[in-house]
């Protein structure tokens, strides 16, 4: 996924010595620079901007790093249990609080300019934050392969998807209200609201006690192609990723790969997935 991506994660040059040098590692290119103030005060408008979203990248991190330790603590599917109580909880209380702070309406502890938002804008919204996850996975892959090689990288990766994609397929399911045993038809429907579902073009045909999966245009593969470089090798991590996704819906569910990279597959889609519930 790292080749999508051609970001630079240059530091700046050592003009800024004077100053903590473990400044480096937290500097973002394009973010603030460093400043010698003493307080928020002292900052001008712009360096008070980027403090604001320096806050939110703090918050979101705090926040994983939680959810990493409880898993590490008491095992994901507690981790996972826990994470929807307290998402229940601080989401609403945040947004109220921000609310009163800066000044917007709430509807249904949402914000009310989101909500009364054009249908077609608000799906595109959501688009680019799925394209902006993708991004993220692809920025984060690089930088680990840059400074620790593919194979420490792919780690990282498949690690991340063991845990990710059964708390995606956890947080669809409490969403769509599925029962604890899905089947293959709650299975269908919460793939098609995976954040992938907005980025690549998919489909799904049922065929007796299967259901057949099959990922038409994948935005990474398809950006590799046209550079004229081969299949990122993804069958590892997607083998977790779709197993661990389908078990979460219903646990009955077996998951069996028909092919994805490195494996040779027809023009017609990049890998292709299949589930089954035992007779």
């Amino acid at each position: 996924m790292w080749q999508l991506w051609n970001v630079k994660l240059n530091v700046t040059p050592a003009r800024h010595s004077h100053l903590d040098p473990t400044w480096r590692l937290c500097h973002i290119p394009g973010m603030a620079e460093p400043t010698d103030a003493h307080s928020l005060k002292n900052l001008d408008q712009i360096q008070l901007a980027r403090f604001a979203i320096d806050v939110l990248r703090r918050s979101i991190l705090h926040y994983g790093i939680w959810f990493n330790e409880v898993v590490h603590q008491l095992g994901l599917e507690e981790a996972i249990r826990i994470e929807q109580e307290v998402s229940a909880s601080i989401f609403p209380l945040a947004t109220k609080r921000l609310a009163r702070t800066i000044g917007f309406e709430t509807r249904d502890d949402l914000p009310a300019w989101l909500v009364e938002m054009e249908r077609e804008k608000l799906i595109s919204l959501i688009d680019a934050m799925c394209v902006n996850w993708l991004a993220d996975d692809g920025v984060w892959f690089q930088a680990v392969e840059n400074s620790h090689g593919m194979y420490t990288g792919k780690r990282c990766n498949d690690t991340c998807w063991s845990r990710y994609s059964p708390l995606e397929a956890a947080m669809i399911k409490s969403f769509l209200h599925l029962p604890e045993q899905a089947g293959l038809d709650g299975l269908e429907r919460a793939l098609d609201f995976r954040l992938y579902a907005r980025i690549n073009e998919q489909t799904t045909e049922r065929s007796g006690n299967e259901l057949l999966f099959r990922m038409v245009k994948c935005r990474v593969q398809d950006a590799r192609q046209r550079k004229g470089l081969p299949d990122y090798p993804c069958k590892s991590a997607g083998v977790v990723e779709y197993q661990t996704f389908a078990s979460k819906i219903d646990s009955r569910i077996r998951t069996a790969c028909i092919a994805c990279p490195p494996d040779d597959h027809p023009e017609e889609w990049s890998c292709a997935w299949r589930f089954y519930i035992p007779e």
